[in-house]
């Protein structure tokens, strides 16, 4: 069995990935303010929580340098997550309006 060696991320590299989180951060609270119809408000929120899930996953927990497998189940935990929240969507988004019959007094 083969030992592999440590990879040590550079601080130019860390400081780049800090900062496009900042800025989606950013771009997370300006669609927060901007009104979009329904559906697509939570998709782009989660859209944008994928990217920066991916960039931690990828540089802080270093998967971008480790087994190409541990990324594979990455990328399948996300589309897992999407299937379930789709599903999830479709649901909600296709109810009909509650009409209260009974309302206590």
């Amino acid at each position: 069995m083969e030992a592999q060696g440590h990879h040590i991320t550079s601080v130019k590299t860390l400081l780049t990935v800090a900062t496009a989180l900042i800025i989606l951060t950013i771009i997370t609270v300006i669609f927060g303010y901007l009104n979009f119809p329904p559906p697509y408000n939570v998709i782009a929120a989660i859209g944008i929580a994928v990217v920066k899930a991916s960039l931690v996953a990828m540089f802080f927990m270093n998967l971008y340098w480790d087994k190409k497998f541990n990324a594979l189940i990455l990328v399948i935990s996300i589309i897992f997550l999407s299937a379930l929240v789709g599903i999830t969507m479709l649901d909600t988004m296709f109810r009909h309006a509650i009409i209260p019959t009974f309302t206590a007094g």
